[in-house]
């Protein structure tokens, strides 16, 4: 009976608009009130433990990152250099969106910052240029999605503290989906620019694409310097995403003098502002994670999957779709709290290498990320365009057409994700 009404608070919470991280941890607090066995310290100290890992400071720091490079002015400087590599191209610009979100992920590993700093400076840019709002807000948000998917990534460094998955595997079987989905959207878009005739700009002179490159050439140095290190365990992604802060900031301030002391206590504040939602809802679904393992809910998982799913394939399926679903009302962090633990003990009776389950998750709530009702970096990009949630949804469409096929040639053919990871570095499988 309890659980009807756990359930039944959860969703009526949800349908009244109370943030995600409350609404768990309201019914965690009911929850663990109603069960005697269960002492009422259970929901603080699960709390604590749940954001008590040093693995989770990666969040914040490469958070601040991202931070550093916007304010930094660097976000303009790598849309310049990707300009003169792509902006040739009938409908450049929109072109050189999509390419800088697929640079700008290799440094910050969140999707939010890449549309803000980068939304705010292309997408009106875009529309100056003669691009219609949708295609300029559509572009900037779907792109933005690679964020979490080509390294470093803060939902694969989450999914990795869950299941002791390789961060390093994690982090190169990002790479080439990531790739595929930039060069998908990309080809999209081109014949796009050629149906709407949208502008292109003149060819740039090599001098002048040196000159680019040799200027953003510290910047580009960031996401070799962390993934390097990662992979051949210099080291830990922790302590990448601290080197990653400091790098940042060091060529902002000293390199590139964009950056002002009098400008970190703001940077510290809006980043220590968007790390305590992410991390505070972790800690509430660290809470509910108990609740959940009291009522044995992964033991119901694997028994229905093991009585009704026989194969595999079919259990990567119904992943997949309850991913897609859960994405549209909650973020990829607590979601993954909340429901791998259940799915996991599944996954290994199937022989699911957890590296490969990793990518179908954080791939699939990727999505999450542009559609509504909680679509994050949508509603970001919709409203620095000054668009409607609906015609954004519906431009957006095709770009969330294209991950979902570069998400099932990784899910039913994942040595297209593996080559690389084994390639460079086969130790990271086991």
């Amino acid at each position: 009976m309890i659980g009807f009404i756990l359930i039944a608070v959860f969703l009526v919470l949800m349908f009244i608009g109370v943030p995600i991280a409350f609404v768990i941890g309201i019914v965690s607090f009911i929850g663990v009130f109603s069960i005697e066995a269960l002492p009422e310290v259970t929901v603080p100290i699960k709390m604590l433990n749940g954001i008590d890992s040093f693995v989770l400071l990666a969040v914040p720091l490469f958070i601040l990152a991202a931070n550093l490079m916007n304010h930094g002015k660097i976000s303009q400087k790598l849309i310049d250099l990707s300009l003169s590599v792509v902006g040739h191209i009938r409908g450049g610009l929109a072109h050189s969106n999509i390419l800088v979100s697929m640079i700008f992920a290799g440094v910050s590993g969140a999707a939010q910052a890449d549309t803000a700093g980068v939304g705010k400076i292309l997408i009106p840019n875009m529309k100056k240029q003669g691009y219609d709002t949708e295609t300029a807000v559509a572009v900037t948000a779907a792109s933005s999605t690679i964020g979490v998917i080509i390294p470093p990534s803060i939902p694969m460094i989450i999914f990795a503290g869950l299941t002791n998955a390789s961060i390093g595997a994690l982090f190169l079987g990002g790479i080439v989906p990531g790739i595929l989905i930039g060069v998908g959207m990309m080809i999209f878009l081109y014949f796009m620019a050629l149906k709407k005739g949208y502008p292109r700009s003149e060819r740039a002179s090599a001098s002048q694409f040196f000159k680019l490159l040799l200027e953003t050439f510290p910047a580009l140095l960031t996401p070799i310097i962390i993934i390097g290190g990662i992979i051949t365990g210099f080291f830990t992604a922790t302590e990448a995403a601290a080197i990653a802060s400091l790098y940042t900031f060091a060529i902002s301030m000293f390199y590139y003098k964009t950056l002002k002391l009098t400008d970190v206590p703001g940077i510290l504040k809006d980043t220590l502002a968007l790390s305590s939602l992410s991390l505070f809802a972790l800690a509430a679904a660290s809470a509910l994670g108990e609740l959940m393992s009291y009522y044995q809910l992964s033991v119901i998982a694997q028994d229905f999957f093991v009585n009704n799913v026989g194969t595999k394939w079919l259990f990567i399926i119904i992943i997949i779709f309850f991913f897609l679903f859960i994405g549209t009302f909650m973020d990829a962090i607590p979601a993954m709290i909340l429901f791998v633990p259940i799915i996991l003990p599944t996954a290994t009776l199937f022989e699911m290498d957890p590296v490969h389950l990793g990518l179908i998750v954080v791939m699939t709530l990727a999505i999450g990320l542009v559609t509504p009702p909680y679509g994050l970096c949508l509603l970001l990009a919709a409203k620095i365009g000054d668009l409607s949630i609906e015609k954004s949804l519906l431009a957006i469409l095709p770009y969330i057409a294209i991950i979902m096929v570069v998400l099932l040639f990784v899910a039913f053919f994942p040595e297209i994700a593996f080559y690389l990871p084994k390639l460079i570095n086969p130790d990271l499988f086991i």
